[in-house]
Formats: structure tokens, C-alpha cells, sequence
């Protein structure tokens, strides 16, 4: 009898055994499947090259067509805000919850357009994090270009993006910046290019656009005294030349080292915190980026010095000299997050890929211009993505435009980690695109 008795013991022995080593088997295979898709998920939309719309025609923002959708007390003209004086926060059309996404799940902001008269006005989305700040990683580059360029601008008026630096085109380095890889004299290296222009502008002059030279955000905590990598872009010749005229300026100074500039702070400055020495917020981006896109038809906001054809370079990448690409600028910027969620949730029901189901509903007109930053942070142990983009989706609803910054961060400071911050922020666009773009 005690035989038999061990014997039951021994074989229900056996049998939770079994289990657990098919429950571990099977948690093992999920996991493997798990990382599988990460995998994909990264090579196959963060990291790669943006879709492209059909028609690329016009890329002229003053073209765009955005219709009154709803009561005009919804959104506000900038005659109405006056962004001359500070605390204009307080004075936007603003629902600053009115994406119900915990702030926890990621930061995300939307400015959106709507037309009045021959007026634009706006209207401010968030989830409650606008004021949250968060270190940008390379979406900031926008920023560090369009203040270069506004600073040469300031020295000669006669010169801007439209030119060559040596023997580098200005729309290829821009455009070099946005995609990571070579392009017509640019060499790829996105950090040492952005870097140069940084040094060109230098760290006092970018930060106080934020301040009191441009966006008058009035919260200190915001900086640009920082850079991307120790390697600085070095042209042939410092000499700019105009492509467009005779201009030429034969010396255009800029830091060689980036602690040479005076204003340069080291990423764990006394006063940085945790966020570093560019620290910003997705109002200050967002803002910033929209001031941009609606540079030919918003006078009252334009950033100083720089001219609708700066602007032109960095969104489309004109005057550039691949003869292989269409378009250059941050219509080049790396993935397509944004442009699966739009289709997502504009044809939920259509297994086509987003360029086709896009190109239909837009007649091939829709545009993207967005900027990608990431990386792990040992210093907050968090791994992070943040996304700076410009969306335009003409015959949707009258045509909808709308400007976006978001950062999505995850525990663990690790490269392992990007997929399933990226997961994460994709998850968010195609909730808060479902809000935006639902019938009104």
C-alpha cells in the first residue's frame, strides 16, 4: 500500500512537473514571439525610411486649404491671443485634457487648425503633460536649424538656407539630419551636422528664442545649451554662398569645440535636474514647429530674420542635389508611425498599406513633415522616444492640419527597450487621432 501510495505521489510528481515545464515553454515561446514583433515593429516602422505621398507637386504651406468646422469660439486667431505678450497660454483656445491618455502612457500634445475668414486660428490638445519637461534627444534639430539659419540671416538678410556651406548644400545637410543617411553632398552623420548648426547659432541665442527673442514661454527650466555628439560637422571652407544670388559671406564663425561656447553647459549641470542641458516641453516644441508651418500665413508670429524660403529647405528640402529623390527636408524624416495610425483610424477597415489608403482619401496630397528623437537614459533609467511633427490631410473633412509633439518613455535604460516605447507611442497617436479627426 505505501508503494502504490509513492508511486501516486511520484506520478502527480511528474505531472506538475510537466506542467510547469510546458507553462515555462510556453512563456518562453511568448516572449520569443514578443521580441519577434518588437523587431519587426522597429526595423519596419520606426526605423524606416517615411512613405511618401503621390502627388508632389505643390509643397508651398501657403497653399494649404483648411475648412471652419465647428463654432468659432473652439479656436483662437492670433489677433485674439496676441503672442507679443508673455502668459499667452493662458489667453489659447485650450483644452489641455482633452486626450484622455494618463499622462503615465506618454505626453502628447496637438495644436489644430482651423480657417476664419483669411485668418488661421488654433486650438491647444493635450493630455495634461504640456508643461512636463522631458530632454528631446534628436527632435530638437529643427530647432537648432531654423536658429542657425536665422542667425546668418541676421548677419547678411541676403543669405539664408538656399545656399552652400563650402562644398555641402544646406538642403542636403538638413535633410541628412532628418533621414540618418547620406544624401547628395551630406555624409549621413545627423549628430555632428546638427551639432555644426548649433555651434553656428549658438546656445544663448537658441535658448532665448524660447524666451523673450520669440516664443515669450516665460518658464526657465526651458534650455538649449546642450549638444548631440562631441564630432562636429567641419565644411571645406567656412564660406556660405547664396544659390539663388552673387551673396557670398566668406567667413560665418562657429564654435569648433562645443565648450567653447560660453553658454555651453554639461548634461548634468547644476542647474539641469534630470532632464539635461536641452530641456523643453511639448508646448515649447510643439509651438515652435507650428510658428514654422504657418510662417507665409500667420505675420504676427514669425520667427526673426528667417524667410518663407528657410522654411521651404527644412520642410521639403528644395534646391537640393540628389537627383534620386523627389523631395528632401523633413518630408525624409524616419518612420511611419504617424502615417499608420491617420490610416488606422481615417479607414479602420481597409487592409491596404497607409500610402494607398492615404494617397485615395487625400488625393495623393497629404503631408507629414516630422522629426524622430530616442535613446536610452542612464541617468533617469528610463528608455525614451519624442516625435515633432506637422500633419496636413487636405478633403478630410474640409481639410484638417494640425501640429503634434509627444514623448513616450519606458523603465530600463536600454536600446531593447525602443520598440516597446515606440509600441507605446504609436498606441497613443492612433487613440488621440480617433478624437481629433472624429466627426464634428
Amino acid at each position: 500500500m505505501i508503494l502504490a501510495k509513492l508511486k501516486k505521489v511520484a506520478l502527480k510528481l511528474i505531472w506538475v512537473s510537466s506542467v510547469v515545464v510546458l507553462v515555462a515553454c510556453q512563456s518562453q515561446s511568448h516572449q520569443a514571439a514578443l521580441k519577434e514583433q518588437q523587431g519587426l515593429f522597429y526595423q519596419q516602422v520606426m526605423l524606416a525610411a517615411p512613405v511618401l505621398p503621390a502627388d508632389l507637386t505643390n509643397t508651398a504651406m501657403l497653399d494649404h486649404v483648411v475648412a471652419n468646422r465647428v463654432a468659432q469660439s473652439a479656436y483662437k486667431t492670433a489677433n485674439e491671443v496676441d503672442y507679443s505678450e508673455t502668459n499667452w497660454q493662458q489667453r489659447v483656445a485650450a483644452d489641455w485634457h482633452y486626450f484622455d491618455i494618463p499622462a503615465a502612457q506618454g505626453k502628447l500634445l496637438v495644436i489644430d487648425y482651423q480657417q476664419q475668414g483669411d485668418q488661421l486660428a488654433y486650438r491647444y490638445l493635450a493630455n495634461g503633460s504640456q508643461d512636463d519637461l522631458y530632454e528631446p534627444w534628436s527632435s530638437s534639430k529643427i530647432q537648432a536649424f531654423s536658429g542657425a539659419i536665422a542667425k546668418v540671416r541676421a548677419t547678411n538678410l541676403e543669405l539664408g538656407a538656399h545656399a552652400t556651406i563650402g562644398n555641402s548644400n544646406v538642403a542636403d545637410l538638413i535633410t541628412s539630419i532628418n533621414s540618418y543617411a547620406p544624401f547628395g553632398s551630406a555624409d549621413g552623420n545627423s549628430n555632428a551636422i546638427a551639432s555644426y548648426f548649433i555651434n553656428v547659432a549658438g546656445r544663448e541665442y537658441l535658448s532665448n528664442l524660447f524666451a523673450d527673442s520669440w516664443l515669450k514661454l516665460n518658464d526657465s527650466r526651458i534650455m538649449f545649451k546642450g549638444a548631440y555628439a562631441t564630432e562636429i560637422f567641419t565644411p571645406s571652407k567656412t564660406r556660405w554662398q547664396s544659390t539663388d544670388s552673387d551673396t557670398v559671406v566668406s567667413d560665418i564663425a562657429y564654435f569648433t569645440v562645443n565648450s567653447d561656447d560660453p553658454a555651453y553647459l554639461g548634461y548634468r549641470c547644476d542647474g539641469c535636474g534630470l532632464t539635461g542641458n536641452k530641456a523643453m516641453t511639448t508646448l515649447a516644441q510643439a509651438e515652435w514647429l507650428k510658428r514654422l508651418a504657418s510662417h507665409t500665413r500667420e505675420p504676427l508670429t514669425q520667427q526673426p530674420f528667417l524667410q518663407a524660403e528657410d522654411i521651404d529647405v527644412l520642410f521639403n528640402g528644395t534646391g537640393h542635389t540628389d537627383k534620386t529623390a523627389k523631395v528632401g527636408g523633413m518630408m525624409q524624416g524616419i518612420s511611419q508611425m504617424i502615417t499608420q495610425s491617420l490610416a488606422q483610424v481615417l479607414a479602420p477597415n481597409d487592409p491596404r498599406p497607409a500610402k494607398q489608403v492615404l494617397d485615395e482619401l487625400t488625393q495623393g496630397q497629404w503631408r507629414v513633415w516630422q522629426k524622430i528623437g530616442w535613446g536610452p537614459s542612464e541617468t533617469r533609467s528610463t528608455t525614451e522616444v519624442v516625435m515633432l511633427a506637422h500633419v496636413y490631410l487636405p478633403f478630410i473633412q474640409g481639410g484638417r492640419e494640425f501640429t503634434l509633439a509627444a514623448q513616450n518613455s519606458v523603465s530600463g535604460a536600454s536600446e531593447e527597450n525602443l520598440a516597446a516605447t515606440g509600441l507605446q507611442m504609436q498606441a497613443n497617436f492612433t487613440h488621440a487621432f480617433k478624437q481629433l479627426l472624429k466627426s464634428q
